[in-house]
């Protein structure tokens, strides 16, 4: 068997977040010829299945960059969640420089989810993160911290190195970026490649080869163990040097090129 892993942001979506049409009917052939897809994105699983298309392909999904693994009927294999103590340290430090911090648990994301502020301007994101009490959070019970988001104005990308910088080598932290202006924090155990080995094990699935698509900083783990590794032509220079493939831009059915014209499957 095998496995075409798929980012969204940036790689199956275009600009508009959505499923272009030809991506869609390439998934569809890719499914009728036996092989196994699988969703591999940053996203949370309710920012995933809100596409249709995506629940009539029923294929497992591994979501928060490889920190909660679900079987094609949505059966939890695995999950990773950030140690509380480790949460604690690490939230005041991002909040100090300014971010706009986003909290990924099993009851939801605080105080909101990274697809809600993606289409709005810094002006309309401000309040929603304006005093809000991320204590709260912890009261909840049987929370789970997936994974901890910063974000920064796309102006003020200087404060996403800083947040780099002050957390590398002295937090024990899985870190990546799924797009420059922000940074992404989960357990040390999560990772979209990682998640790939797993998921083999866990649904007994043994892959022949792995093609992996995608377009940011949090997909470079997935092309390390892909057989074949597929950029995205807006995908940021140095995530291009780590893949095999480079693809047309996600606006340019870039995936279904890819698998059409650039690969051989």
């Amino acid at each position: 068997m095998k496995c075409f892993s798929i980012d969204l942001d940036g790689t199956l979506l275009n600009t508009n977040h959505q499923i272009p049409e030809e991506n869609f009917q390439v998934l569809q052939e890719l499914k009728a010829q036996g092989h196994r897809i699988i969703i591999n994105t940053g996203r949370a699983i309710e920012d995933v299945i809100k596409f249709s298309e995506i629940q009539q392909l029923q294929t497992p999904i591994i979501s928060i960059n490889g920190t909660v693994i679900y079987s094609s009927n949505r059966e939890v294999l695995f999950e990773a969640s950030l140690p509380v103590d480790m949460y604690k340290k690490l939230l005041p430090i991002l909040l100090d420089l300014g971010l706009w911090v986003m909290v990924y648990t099993n009851q939801g994301g605080f105080p909101c989810r990274n697809p809600e502020i993606q289409d709005k301007s810094p002006e309309e994101i401000e309040p929603i993160f304006a005093n809000y009490n991320y204590d709260q959070i912890l009261e909840n019970e049987g929370i789970k911290i997936y994974k901890v988001m910063a974000v920064s104005r796309k102006d003020q990308l200087e404060k996403i190195d800083a947040a780099k910088e002050a957390i590398h080598g002295k937090l024990e932290l899985s870190m990546a970026s799924s797009h420059p202006n922000n940074v992404e924090f989960t357990s040390i155990e999560a990772n979209k490649g990682a998640a790939l080995l797993r998921y083999q094990e866990l649904a007994e699935e043994p892959f022949e080869e792995i093609f992996a698509f995608g377009d940011g900083g949090n997909d470079v783990e997935q092309f390390k163990v892909a057989t074949t590794s597929v950029a995205m032509e807006n995908a940021p220079f140095q995530v291009k040097q780590e893949a095999d493939v480079i693809t047309m831009t996600n606006n340019e059915n870039g995936f279904a090129y890819a698998v059409r014209e650039l690969i051989s499957y």
